[in-house]
């Protein structure tokens, strides 16, 4: 009973991208402006579309709520590693690590889950254009958006409940920004064989579902685009998928690459700067890639700015 009550008050060491003391102060800079311009610039796509009547639509509902898990996602990482280079202290609690990887499994996972569903809408309106708004209605928009944070809130429970199974011997390294479940699983005193399988397992089924709807409805999308007989159609309806398939290359392609840097290389140091990629730039990004590709966004965007400026 000792050993396990050792457990809860452990602390762990974010060892976060660098040792070197002259890189912490550009690494601080950098993360600095990319959580500023992720946080502003997610937050002024949400405030565009809910001051917008003409942007109230199935689509830019999601899409907002896209927004509002990429602002979540990446509050629940940088600051916190923006404080321990700030302060020069890398520890963090048990409870704080648990939770903080609790919290970003649960808005990946909304995210995986968000990007199906845009896709399902975007299936809806270039395969059933007539039944559009009978099928993507209010009530059934808000149920998906329910079910994607159930589906995520349950996996990422059902994993952080495992970690809290783990035993550690004593104050444990974890060469990355954030803690991440893999991670900190691996500093266990035992064998994880199990609980990896276990991680695998939940990253097929909450994972690996979403993106296979997706794979469903851009398959059925563009067997119906190329029987449009029109060249100006084909180009009207690839370009109303253009900004979510940017979005959905950019949040697969990079995990991935995280995943495939970690096969090949054995640097936990390397696999973290891959991890850069798909828990903050890809957030970062998705703001840009739908405003400067959609020109509803951008007429909100500069109507908000005009009334914004006008009352300044």
């Amino acid at each position: 009973m000792e050993f396990k009550n050792r457990t809860y008050t452990i602390e762990f060491l974010l060892l976060g991208l660098s040792d070197d003391p002259e890189l912490q102060s550009i690494v601080y800079g950098l993360f600095l402006f990319m959580y500023l311009v992720t946080f502003l610039g997610n937050l002024l796509i949400i405030l565009t579309i809910s001051s917008d009547s003409r942007l109230h639509t199935p689509m830019y509902f999601l899409f907002s709520n896209l927004s509002l898990a990429d602002i979540c996602i990446s509050s629940s990482t940088v600051p916190k590693m923006l404080l321990n280079i700030q302060t020069r202290d890398q520890r963090i609690s048990y409870t704080g690590c648990v939770t903080q990887a609790c919290f970003v499994l649960i808005f990946a996972g909304l995210e995986n889950c968000l990007l199906s569903a845009m896709a399902y809408d975007r299936y809806v309106a270039i395969c059933h254009p007539l039944r559009y708004t009978v099928i993507m209605n209010s009530h059934f928009c808000s149920l998906l958006i329910l079910l994607s944070l159930i589906i995520s809130v349950v996996n990422a429970l059902l994993l952080s409940l495992m970690v809290l199974q783990l035993t550690f011997c004593t104050d444990v390294e974890i060469p990355h920004f954030f803690c991440e479940l893999a991670q900190i699983i691996k500093l266990a005193c035992y064998d994880t064989f199990i609980n990896e399988i276990l991680i695998y397992i939940a990253a097929i089924l909450f994972g690996g579902i979403p993106f296979f709807g997706i794979f469903l409805s851009y398959t059925e999308i563009f067997s119906s685009v190329l029987k449009i007989p029109s060249g100006q159609g084909r180009h009207k309806a690839f370009s109303t998928c253009g900004s979510h398939l940017s979005v959905v290359s950019l949040f697969y392609g990079t995990g991935l690459g995280v995943y495939i840097s970690s096969a090949i290389t054995e640097s936990p140091r390397k696999i973290a700067v891959a991890s850069v990629m798909y828990s903050t730039v890809t957030q970062m990004l998705n703001p840009f890639i739908y405003s400067l590709r959609n020109r509803d966004i951008k007429e909100a965007l500069r109507k908000l700015t005009t009334r914004m400026a006008s009352l300044l």
